[in-house]
């Protein structure tokens, strides 16, 4: 599997129900990527290991990958221009048990989005087997 293959499966499983519970009424099939970021980091650090990246101004989470290189999956829910800064890093506790993630369904959302990521793959699996 590679970094496509992976963009690609977490595209397909996005909705409204793996979508940050605050912009749930704004998430539409247009704009998928929308209040994913905490759970797609998450999900690309199963993966691909490496860090979990934190913008505090967008509150917005992306990955810097085992091998250094950065990314951000969900970044196209931001208007162009929009700068995005890494003011910390933070730990896989922290985006499932820190001070906000109850609020935010935080480990429920991405246990969610994993189960159907890794469906996603088992389907294409399957059909390659046929």
């Amino acid at each position: 599997m590679n970094l496509n293959d992976l963009k690609r499966a977490l595209e397909k499983s996005w909705d409204e129900e793996t979508c940050y519970p605050e912009l749930r009424d704004d998430w539409s099939p247009e704009k998928p990527s929308l209040g994913q970021c905490a759970v797609t980091a998450l999900v690309v650090q199963d993966y691909f290991g490496g860090e979990l990246l934190y913008c505090k101004h967008h509150h917005h989470y992306w990955n810097r990958i085992s091998t250094g290189e950065e990314v951000d999956f969900t970044r196209d829910q931001f208007p162009e221009g929009t700068e995005i800064c890494l003011d910390y890093i933070r730990s896989r506790n922290h985006l499932l048990n820190g001070k906000y993630s109850k609020k935010a369904r935080t480990a429920e959302r991405y246990e969610l989005l994993k189960k159907r990521v890794e469906l996603f793959f088992n389907e294409q699996n399957n059909e390659q087997e046929e």
